[in-house]
Parts: C-alpha cells; structure tokens; sequence
C-alpha cells in the first residue's frame, strides 16, 4: 500500500488537476493505520500536495486539507518542526480558514513536544502570524490560535518569546483590532495567568490585566459582562484570587452589585457578578465571603424570589454551589425565614413552568439536601431533612411525581434528589415508608436514556451494597 500511495504521489506531481488522483490517495491513506504512512509520505512528495493550496480551487484545497491532515499526523512532531516550517507558515497565511486550522493544528502538536518547541519558539515569524491568526475572523481560526500560544507560555522560554520580545507589540497590536479581538487576547491572557504565579507576572507587567480590570466598570454592559467572566475565570486559580484580592476587586464587585440596584441595564452583567462570589465562596470560605460582601447574598436571595427566570436560574445555581459544603448548609441555615421562602419557591419552581429551570431548579434541591456518611451529625441530619419537609406536605410524593413526567433531564433531576437523601437515615425512613418506592427504585423500565440509567444506579449505589433496604 506505501509502495501505490508513492505512485500516486509522483501521478499527481505531473498533472494539472489531479481531483479523481487525490480522491484515490485519500481513500488510500484513510484505509492503512498511521504507522503504515510515515516513511512512504514525507520529503519532496509531500512537497507536491502542498503547492497544490496555492491554487484557487475550492474543491481541490478541501481534498489537500484532508490529505495533508491524514500525512502529517503519521509524522512526529520533531520532523514537522525540522522539515515543514515553511509550508506550516505559509498556511498561516492562506485565505482559506481550513488551511490556516490544518497549519495551526500541526504546531500545536510542535509545541506540545519538549524536543520540537524549540524550533517554533525562536521563530518569530512564525509566531507572528500565530497572533494574527486571533484576529481571524473565524472563531474556530482564533481558538487554535489561543490553544498554540497558550500551550508554548507553559514554560518560562515560551512566556519570554512572547512577553520579552516584539511580539509583544504584535499581541497588543492585534488587541487593538476590535471588541470582538480584544476578549479573544484576553481570553489568551487570562488562561495563560491561570498556570502559574511567574505566568500572572509576566500577564500583569504587560499591563494586560490591569487593563482588563479596568473594563469592568466601563460604560459599555456588554463589555462589562464579558469582562467580569473572565476575571472569574482568573479567580479560580489560587494565585489569581491573591491578586485580585490585592488589587480590591472583590471590594468593587461588591459595590458593582449595590450599584446595580439603579442601573436599568444591570440585566446584562449582574448574573456574573454573583458567579463570581459563588465561586469565590466555594473555593474560598462560604460564611467568609457571604458575612464580607452582605450584598452578594442579599443580591442572591432577591434574584431567587424574583419573576426574572435568568436571575433566577443563576440564583439556583449559586444557591446549589454554597450548599454542596457543610459550611455552606450552614451559612444558608443562618438566613432564617429567607431562605426558608426561597425553599417553597423551589417547589412551586420544580413543579411548573419551563423545563431548564425546573431542572436546574431540581439540581440545587439535590445538592442542598446532600450529605455524605462522613459528614452527617445530629444537627446537619436535622437541618437537611427540615429542607426536604418545606419543599411540600408531600416531599416524596412530590418529587416522584416529577420523575414520572415525560421528560428524561426532569427523571434525572428528581433521581438525584433521591440519591441525596438515600445514605441518610431519614431519607431512607421516608423511601421504606413510601409503598410502591422500592418497587420504582428496582424498576429499569421507565429509564429509556443513558443518562438516566445511569442516575438509577447511582441511586441503587446509594441504598448500600446490597440495593434497596
């Protein structure tokens, strides 16, 4: 087969328009394993299927792509660097997007190899049109782009190349194309400051974090909203929230969501503040930033009771993130009769109206209710069936009538609710005490989807080794 795929390559290489020749190769090179192709695919032939993108044909560029695709995955990452710069940066180049992805695909792999990185790393130019290749106007284009650059600044040689050179220029350049291009770089940025401490310095003495934060409370809302995801992004990472700490952004998040108050367009950006704390509590301390930033959770109290079903769906989910924690249980317990009426909206939620919402609805429950066999005491035990008691008179009945609903995501949710309950002692009382409830549990007949079996089983799991008590 090496041996007919030469042939074909050296066909090819004398003829004009060799579409049905390249139909053939392809067929040829998809049919034997990439361990079959290396040898019999590389030096001046490949040279052939190359210049072939340098014509106008939209239908022949397609089938080069895929050939090249095929090839030059059976060839190491150190020979693309060694052999095929050149080809690699002129596609770069190319006005078909499919051939800068095919070309940016490959120097990925380069800088992902310790060996070959090193001939992508000193070559600027290469690099260069990396950058530009952010600005392109395919998202799938800018993707690949911020993957490769984002891959090379893993080491401190890839983050000097960058940030200690003229293609620093180029980055900020590029920046300045449009919003569009802009949240692309910072994008690229903020993953890039997510590695390390040394990756955020060297984020932060470019001045493209400061810049950042400072968009947060710019006029645009749009901007502002895009702005705040990514700084929660960066707060994920333990380094990111020690500076982002030092620079007081909690502090003007905090106030952002008092701002808000008066602010008729603070629908756009006001669900990412409260993500932000949500994920600062959880990484953090829940009681710690809930008793520091009083308007975070007064702000997620007020959009879970609100008429707004996209507050509201961020409020569930929040609410959902605090309680998975002991700490969290705890914290919520502490707002009294507050949340207890955000409880009822729960089920009056899961009950009725539109189905995402009855599940993420379904989601925060089962996540509140939670409590593994290693963290259940007296008065956590208590507090999580008290929960489960305010959702109706019926709790059961209530949530086994949902899953019985035509509805897969809805069978799942209320399946989790039951795994929630399932290893502690109450919740096993209440499922004994229900007739008919074990019989549903042993049941597989109504979990026609695979993620619904696999919630059955989870449940299965959950009543103990041996199944249902």
């Amino acid at each position: 087969m090496a041996a007919s795929i030469e042939s074909l390559l050296l066909e090819i290489s004398n003829l004009e328009e060799p579409i049905e020749e390249l139909q053939t190769l392809k067929t040829a090179l998809f049919s034997i394993p990439l361990s079959a192709l290396g040898d019999s695919v590389s030096g001046p032939r490949l040279a052939v299927i190359f210049s072939l993108l340098n014509g106008n044909d939209r239908e022949l560029i397609e089938l080069c792509v895929e050939i090249l695709g095929r090839i030059l995955l059976a060839l190491s990452p150190v020979h693309l660097a060694q052999n095929c710069r050149m080809e690699l940066q002129a596609g770069l180049k190319h006005p078909d997007d499919t051939v800068k992805i095919l070309s940016l695909t490959q120097i990925g792999r380069i800088v992902e190899n310790h060996e070959a990185v090193t001939e992508i790393q000193n070559n600027q130019d290469i690099l260069r049109e990396v950058i530009h290749c952010i600005a392109g106007e395919k998202i799938s284009v800018a993707k690949e782009a911020i993957g490769v650059l984002a891959t090379l600044s893993q080491s401190k040689a890839g983050l000097n190349a960058i940030f200690r050179s003229d293609l620093l220029k180029d980055l900020k350049d590029v920046m300045a194309a449009s919003d569009i291009v802009r949240y692309r770089v910072y994008e690229l940025i903020v993953d890039i400051s997510s590695v390390s401490p040394v990756s955020l310095g060297y984020c932060v003495s470019s001045s493209f974090i400061s810049q950042l934060l400072d968009e947060l409370t710019g006029d645009d809302v749009l901007v502002r909203a895009a702005a705040i995801e990514m700084v929660t992004t960066l707060s994920r990472s333990q380094h990111g929230r020690q500076y982002l700490a030092q620079q007081g952004i909690s502090d003007k998040i905090s106030n952002m969501i008092i701002g808000a108050e008066s602010d008729p367009f603070c629908s756009f950006y006001l669900p990412g503040l409260v993500k932000f704390f949500g994920n600062l509590a959880i990484m953090d301390s829940p009681q710690q930033v809930c008793e520091t930033y009083p308007a975070f959770q007064n702000k997620v109290l007020e959009m879970a009771l609100g008429a707004d079903p996209v507050m509201t769906g961020v409020a569930l989910d929040t609410l959902g993130i605090l309680g998975s924690t002991v700490e969290g249980k705890q914290v919520l317990q502490k707002m009294g009769e507050k949340f207890n009426a955000v409880l009822k909206r729960m089920s009056q939620l899961a009950c009725g109206g539109a189905t995402e919402l009855r599940v993420r609805c379904l989601e925060a429950i089962s996540l509140l209710i939670s409590l593994q066999v290693e963290q259940q005491t007296e008065d956590l035990l208590v507090l999580t069936e008290s929960w489960f008691s305010m959702l109706s008179n019926q709790p059961m009945a209530l949530i086994w009538n949902i899953s019985t609903q035509p509805f897969p995501e809805l069978l799942c949710g209320a399946l989790r609710i039951f795994t929630a309950i399932a290893p502690q002692p109450w919740g096993q009382r209440l499922m004994i005490g229900t007739p008919g409830f074990m019989e549903f549990v042993v049941d597989r007949s109504a979990c026609l989807t695979k993620e619904a079996k696999e919630a059955k089983f989870d449940l299965v799991g959950a009543l103990g080794p041996d199944g249902p008590p």
